[in-house]
């Protein structure tokens, strides 16, 4: 192995004796630095240097205890058990797993059938989630960490679902970036047809062709899964609720720009007496895709059409068809809706104005998400109420305040105002209005908000939020196909948190 250095760490884990004495800053350092190794080496095309720190990370102590630490801590999904039952909630237990793959060969890992499950969607339908073991959860996500930065090179500028420091908001403000000048206006709103279950395996391992792990890779993804105590093989697709199956769904989906002839041309500028760079799209069309779901733009109805005929050899390829229920063309006159917001071009006399609104259903989501909190609060008192109610306004808020969302902030603060006034009044059923404000309504000023109608905990002194009170500030879009896993790019992230 060249141009690699030794993991320090192998040495010195004998004097682990507990879980709360491990060093995670310096965890997160070492593993932070090999994976920007591991981007630098891609980006110069040195990719056996790739492969040697691949493996590096792949073998790390480090690697391991962050992946059995995401995986038993911090995700969503630490309680839930695989085929064995098996949980690791203790940090007793989170040693014990890290001493029994420390001196495994990553590479001679079996993994287990994963636990299907199913959810039900918003169409009725039920999605299938597969669920690994506690064990094979850890080996996908130290694959994760050591495939994602070869990975972050090749992805493309308009790719934003799952992936490091991309988000909703900053699909939304490239999708406005094309569509405000208010010549790219028609759309072409497109969606795979149950796309984590249908892609191509093959297709995946010609992507992924000298990958260290490439055999493992290969062995998640034909491990099957048992539902209803049958045993399923599989044949085609990146299970959902495996931690790699994003990332593996990401590198499959790669390629729709180089189909739509889509290019870019750097440009540099002086901005106030400094370079700065900015990079041109070019071609006939714009596209911006989140995980499996894309939308396409183009300025004449002519080019829209052809859209199929020219999307057909990129989804061949993947063993991928479009879902014609959800993929349509429109005009921007008309509006679309995509991840939850809705965008469209108002016309009038004196011209067009683009505006990004939260969607009819995202709102409704949004008030069905509440009604639901207040009514499996009942029997609660108004201090916990509000500690629960709280992380939802927050959440939303903060999701709706880069977009045209002050009005729907007043109405939904008026419907939570309605919620508050029923569950006082279920609580309080022989007490008088007046007895209510003096006990949960206190005079309210912070400084910046003065109000004699804020919901206050008698016992905590809690303030319920208001979604008015947070302002509307546009999103600054991460810029072109900048990356956390890029040394260069350290104090651009630093600047965006």
């Amino acid at each position: 192995m060249r141009n690699t250095q030794k993991d320090t760490f192998v040495s010195t884990t004998s004097n682990i004796t507990n879980w709360s004495s491990i060093d995670w800053k310096k965890a997160e350092k070492y593993v932070d630095k090999i994976q920007k190794r591991i981007y630098r080496a891609e980006s110069e095309g040195d990719y056996r240097k790739v492969r040697d720190l691949q493996r590096l990370l792949g073998r790390s102590a480090y690697a391991q205890l962050l992946a059995i630490r995401r995986v038993t801590q911090t995700n969503k999904g630490k309680r839930t058990a695989g085929i064995d039952g098996f949980r690791a909630l203790t940090d007793k237990k989170r040693m014990e797993l890290f001493y029994k793959i420390r001196n495994r060969n990553i590479n001679l890992h079996k993994p287990k059938p994963a636990l299907r499950k199913y959810i039900r969607k918003k169409n009725g339908k039920m999605r299938p989630l597969s669920i690994p073991v506690i064990l094979d959860r850890i080996y996908q996500e130290i694959l994760r960490m050591v495939l994602e930065p070869q990975w972050e090179v090749r992805f493309e500028p308009t790719s934003y679902g799952f992936r490091p420091k991309r988000s909703i908001h900053d699909a939304a403000e490239r999708i406005f970036n094309y569509i405000h000048p208010g010549n790219w206006v028609y759309v072409f709103e497109g969606d795979f047809k149950s796309c984590f279950d249908n892609i191509d395996h093959d297709f995946i391992l010609e992507q992924i062709k000298g990958f260290p792990y490439y055999k493992l890779v290969e062995r998640f993804l034909k491990a099957g899964y048992v539902d209803n105590n049958m045993f399923n093989r599989n044949d085609k697709g990146t299970p959902q609720g495996g931690l790699l199956s994003p990332l593996l769904a990401n590198i499959a989906l790669t390629g729709m720009e180089e189909c739509l002839n889509i290019s870019y041309r750097k440009k540099t500028s002086n901005r106030n007496g400094k370079p700065y760079t900015t990079y041109i799209t070019q071609g006939k069309y714009r596209m911006t895709r989140y995980a499996d779901d894309f939308v396409i733009f183009t300025k004449t109805e002519e080019d829209i059409l052809k859209v199929p005929e020219i999307l057909e050899p990129y989804l061949v390829k993947r063993g991928l068809t479009l879902a014609e229920d959800k993929t349509k063309i429109s005009h921007l006159r008309e509006g679309f809706d995509f991840l939850g917001l809705n965008f469209r071009i108002y016309y009038s006399k004196n011209g067009h104005k683009t505006l990004i609104k939260p969607s009819k259903e995202s709102i409704q989501k949004a008030r069905d998400k509440i009604s639901d909190i207040y009514e499996n609060m009942n029997g609660n008192n108004v201090d916990t109420l509000i500690e629960v109610v709280n992380p939802v306004i927050r959440g939303i808020a903060n999701f709706w305040k880069p977009y045209v969302s002050k009005e729907i902030f007043g109405k939904m603060d008026n419907f939570i105002w309605i919620k508050n006034s029923k569950f006082l009044k279920r609580l309080h059923p022989k007490k008088s209005k007046k007895w209510i404000k003096k006990k949960y309504y206190p005079p309210y000023n912070d400084g910046k908000h003065r109000d004699n109608w804020v919901l206050t905990g008698p016992n905590n002194g809690l303030h319920m939020e208001r979604m008015s009170w947070y302002p509307i500030r546009r999103h600054t879009m991460i810029k072109f196909n900048y990356s956390p896993y890029d040394a260069s790019k350290s104090d651009y992230f630093a600047n965006r948190r």
